[in-house]
């Protein structure tokens, strides 16, 4: 797969989400993808990740692996490389999550807590799933988006 749009990396992630991987999961995976890199070592990175950091009630796995997805595309790769554009990346993506969903927790999106048989009875009750699956298409989503602003900044400062 080469050069998706935001959009169809947002899809894309939410298909494999709706095929079995969890959020974070699909989420590196559908950034990487859409950038035409493939690597069956990415959802394995990103497997504790998910759930909210392993059913623990932190970050919200989506954007997670939103972030591991920027970090992908925009990070260093060595110790002289600056690390400005992808963390001002990264600001922007919890910013906008934050503001999409109320919170950058799984538990207060979801309003359960993962780590009980109680709470994960109350995520197949009220089919949450569904929910992550969007969460986790628009985590995606919007890194696209702002991998393409910061890349066209670049561009623009050249």
């Amino acid at each position: 797969m080469a050069q998706m749009s935001p959009s169809e990396t947002g899809k894309h992630a939410e298909d494999l989400f709706r095929q079995g991987l969890f959020c974070a999961e699909s989420a590196v995976l559908a950034i990487a993808e859409s950038q035409g890199s493939e690597s069956g070592i990415l959802p394995r990175a990103a497997t504790g990740f998910c759930s909210g950091m392993a059913r623990t009630c932190g970050t919200c796995g989506a954007l997670s692996g939103a972030i591991m997805g920027l970090g992908l595309v925009l990070g260093r790769d060595n110790a002289d490389g600056s690390v400005e554009r992808t963390y001002e990346a990264v600001g922007k993506l919890i910013r906008r999550f934050e503001e999409e969903f109320g919170s950058t927790n799984c538990r207060g999106i979801l309003d359960c807590d993962l780590g009980t048989p109680e709470g994960q009875a109350f995520f197949r009750e009220n089919n949450l799933r569904e929910l992550c699956a969007r969460i986790t298409g628009r985590a995606a989503g919007i890194a696209s988006e702002l991998v393409r602003e910061t890349e066209d900044k670049g561009r623009q400062e050249c």
